[in-house]
């Protein structure tokens, strides 16, 4: 099933249980929230779950596209990219937690076909402030589906402070030979759809008070899911990557886990660029900067001649499309080249710099900072030039 197939049918399957289809955002939060990127769909919600009426409703479902610096360093295994999209579906105080779960079920083995015994799923167990959700539970034994209880792995909260619950969260088996233990003991069970019982809101001291409203909100990756789906290795080796594996590893001929790395950096820096941002050295455009520099390390570790000017524009325009993104595809690939020979001159700068006296025994905090202040050069960079 290819995954433009799994989004229509799971945006058409809650259409038929009353939910109104909401456009889905850019990658930059509303205003007034404090993350630099949207990392889930429910950001630009947050409103209408703390209980503001939303125009279409109170069951919505959507496709978010989201970005999650907080797993740059596990991109290259089987699962993490960092912009990805989220399939999404909320209940602004309406249906409770065991109705959506129901759904949930009935979506994957009935309407997308996946086997009943490939399924696991975790329940939070309580805690001292919060019982176990004996809920969720009940319906995933009367679905015959394996449960396990947890704690801190099925309490989900955006943050220190906001609207938070417990979750139930859907794995997937995606190993070889049949399944012989649990998600938090075997890493080939992988999670796909997080069902989230939003009913608190925890305060700075850490206490919890209820919600206006008793809400739901699930978050299904839609990626894992294609990738699972389609018995790929990786998401890597999904359809949404196609024409990036046709095209890259002739063009840089590299190992795969560094070719997965330039494949999600150099599509997640496009979306980025698509959404309007532009490379800076603080915030939303230093996160893109980084990704730009990380991938053009990758990309030059065995020819520094190459360059993205060598990129095919096909794959800019794929994933301009794939997001729906309006921006003209040779304007995002002029930008990319420039914040490339904006590096390159960088690095160079760099090199003469270290190459003085002051700077060839051991670096100092002190030195750390002289050189990013006085020259720009970050620490991870300084570090970086040092080891070559």
């Amino acid at each position: 099933m290819d995954t433009e197939t799994i989004v229509r049918t799971f945006v058409e399957y809650f259409e038929e249980l009353d939910h109104r289809r909401i456009s889905g955002s850019t990658l930059l939060p509303p205003p007034g929230d404090s993350v630099l990127f949207t990392t889930s769909g429910m950001h630009p919600l947050t409103p209408h779950l703390e209980g503001r009426p939303h125009p279409l409703g109170r069951r919505l479902v959507n496709v978010q596209r989201c970005l999650r610096t907080t797993d740059l360093e596990e991109v290259g295994d089987a699962t993490h990219l960092t912009v990805f999209e989220m399939l999404g579906t909320w209940s602004l105080g309406d249906y409770e937690g065991p109705q959506s779960l129901d759904w949930g079920y009935r979506l994957l083995t009935e309407g997308l076909g996946v086997d009943p015994g490939l399924l696991h799923a975790t329940v939070f167990g309580g805690d001292d402030q919060v019982g176990p959700d004996t809920a969720s539970l009940q319906v995933w034994q009367n679905h015959g589906v394996p449960v396990e209880l947890t704690v801190k792995d099925n309490w989900w909260s955006n943050g220190p402070v906001g609207p938070c619950g417990p979750d139930s969260e859907i794995f997937l088996w995606s190993g070889d030979t049949p399944p012989t233990s649990t998600p938090t003991h075997d890493d080939r069970w992988v999670e796909v759809w997080n069902h989230v019982m939003m009913r608190y809101r925890r305060l700075e001291d850490g206490s919890l008070v209820p919600l206006p409203q008793r809400n739901i909100d699930t978050g299904l990756g839609l990626e894992r899911l294609a990738s699972l789906l389609q018995g790929t290795s990786s998401v890597f080796e999904s359809d949404v990557f196609e024409p990036w594996r046709r095209l890259v590893p002739a063009l840089w001929p590299l190992d795969e886990v560094p070719l997965r790395v330039v494949y999600d950096h150099l599509r997640s820096a496009i979306v980025v660029l698509g959404d309007g941002v532009r490379p800076a050295a603080t915030g939303q455009g230093y996160v893109l900067r980084r990704l730009v520099r990380r991938l053009l390390t990758v990309v030059w570790q065995d020819d520094s001649s190459r360059t993205l000017g060598d990129l095919p524009q096909e794959l800019v325009s794929h994933t301009l499309d794939h997001f729906r993104q309006e921006k003209e595809p040779s304007e995002v690939h002029r930008m990319l080249l420039e914040e490339e020979n904006r590096f390159r001159r960088l690095l160079e700068r760099g090199r003469q710099v270290l190459a003085r006296p002051r700077f060839q025994g051991p670096l100092k905090e002190e030195d750390f900072h002289y050189l990013h202040d006085t020259h720009g050069l970050p620490h991870d960079l300084v570090v970086s030039l040092r080891s070559r």
